[in-house]
């Protein structure tokens, strides 16, 4: 008893209010801090798109909600996944999802790095820029490396520490809206299906982590209850403060300077009300704000390979678990998105940011496609629970309509993000098939061994 108190100190499960401020926290990260300057370029058609995603955000997180009163387990999307069509598939949403964490934090700290610049000028060199990027990732790892207590305490203030700068812009915004600043409707060369769609896909970033409290199901206390509960709370509480802050930045901002800013919150502020504390404080919540998301999605990241590591589909190193948490997928995970911040940045490109955020976008909807899917097979099989004729409706129509959404995602990602996205998938099959040659020996050894007990048990029963 006394030797695994100290573990069970740092171990701590998630509350309801914790596992709702964790969804928060990963959707409301850096990507509503940067991604008004990111779709500005589009014109204010981009709204709309807003308003589709977050439809379509909240129907994935019913649609979570459904799969976890099921599957209550760790692991998410790869749960749902693997229970419904078996194990290639559970591969594939855990593979996918973990791209998309670990591809997720090298965006993060992106978006962070230019709030970052507003306090301290690092962005002079890109020596600097990349130290400040490596830091930013690895602080919230420590965090994690902590146990699951620090997690959950560094989640909750975080999340409420973020609601400042966008309440103060969503609503104070409102005072000082100006539609002249608002620039075209349409913009840009694209049609306006088209200008919806690619909007929509960088927006998705925006989004993800709808699943955040499905994926952490096992540390969550009542998961089949509060995982749910936690899902909807998060997401429609993080859609209504995104629809009112991003229109606020697009009334306060001039489109001409929006389109090129890197801390769009901070010129909104400093545009209304003068001079440039406003815009410090902004970028002080801001960082504050991107720093807890990173140490939600360092978990999220470790989370997935963990249960897939469980039942085998993973290299069983990274079912290693300390303090509640992975410290093998943690660690893994963070040098990862360490080495693709660094190639991002020295490869030249000017437009890191939304480079990266397309690959997630593309990535992040193989496991929701998944997931949904195997809600449509749980309703069509009759093997959903007896409910009323009623829900069931209800859910095949939320379940469809989340389905349609996520392949809509995939379309807008473009093809550029699509052919590096699969280019990461493929390379997973060559994991999967490496490790299913190794369950198969295994099995094959075992049945070897039982095999031989018996034939040696029998020629003794023999004599």
């Amino acid at each position: 008893m006394t030797t695994h108190a100290p573990q069970n100190r740092h171990a701590r499960g998630f509350g309801l209010p914790v596992a709702t401020a964790l969804v928060m926290g990963n959707i409301i990260g850096g990507g509503i801090f940067l991604l008004p300057a990111s779709v500005a370029p589009f014109g204010t058609i981009s709204l709309v798109a807003f308003v589709i995603l977050t439809a379509g955000a909240i129907a994935l997180a019913l649609v979570f909600g459904r799969l976890a009163e099921r599957h209550p387990r760790t692991g998410g999307p790869y749960v749902y996944a693997r229970e419904a069509f078996g194990d290639f598939a559970g591969f594939l949403a855990a593979w996918s999802y973990w791209i998309t964490t670990w591809v997720s934090n090298a965006a993060l700290a992106v978006a962070a790095v230019g709030y970052l610049d507003v306090l301290i000028p690092v962005q002079h060199s890109t020596a600097a820029t990349i130290a400040a990027a490596l830091v930013l990732q690895w602080l919230p790892a420590l965090a994690n490396l902590a146990g699951t207590r620090y997690v959950g305490a560094v989640q909750l203030v975080s999340t409420v520490l973020k609601f400042v700068p966008l309440l103060l812009v969503a609503v104070g915004g409102l005072f000082f809206f100006d539609t002249d600043n608002l620039g075209p409707f349409q913009a840009g060369d694209h049609s306006a299906a088209g200008a919806v769609s690619a909007s929509a896909a960088i927006l998705l970033f925006s989004y993800l982590g709808v699943e955040s409290a499905a994926v952490s199901a096992g540390e969550v206390k009542d998961p089949a209850r509060n995982v749910g509960r936690a899902t909807v709370l998060g997401t429609a509480a993080a859609a209504g403060i995104y629809l009112l802050g991003t229109l606020a930045v697009f009334g306060t901002v001039a489109h001409d300077e929006l389109v090129g800013s890197r801390a769009p919150f901070s010129d909104a502020v400093n545009s209304m009300f003068g001079g440039s504390w406003g815009g410090t404080v902004v970028a002080l919540a801001a960082l504050v704000s991107m720093v807890g998301a990173l140490n939600g999605w360092t978990l999220l990241s470790a989370q997935t390979p963990y249960a897939a590591a469980k039942d085998g589909l993973f290299p069983q190193v990274f079912a290693t678990k300390r303090r509640g948490v992975p410290t093998v997928g943690v660690l893994v995970t963070v040098v990862l998105a360490s080495l693709l911040t660094v190639y991002n940045y020295t490869a030249g490109s000017q437009r890191v940011f939304e480079i990266l955020v397309l690959v997630t976008t593309f990535t992040a909807t193989v496991p929701y496609l998944l997931a949904t899917a195997a809600q449509i097979y749980y309703l069509l099989s009759g093997r959903a629970e007896r409910v009323d004729r009623r829900r069931l409706v209800r859910d095949g129509v939320l379940a469809a309509a989340a389905f349609g959404f996520s392949m809509w995602l995939v379309a807008g990602s473009g093809y550029a993000a699509v052919y590096q996205g699969v280019l990461f998938l493929f390379a997973g099959v060559l994991v999967y098939a490496w490790m299913s040659a190794r369950r198969t020996r295994a099995a094959g050894t075992e049945e070897s061994g039982t095999c031989a007990q018996s034939y040696s048990t029998s020629s003794v029963e023999g004599r």
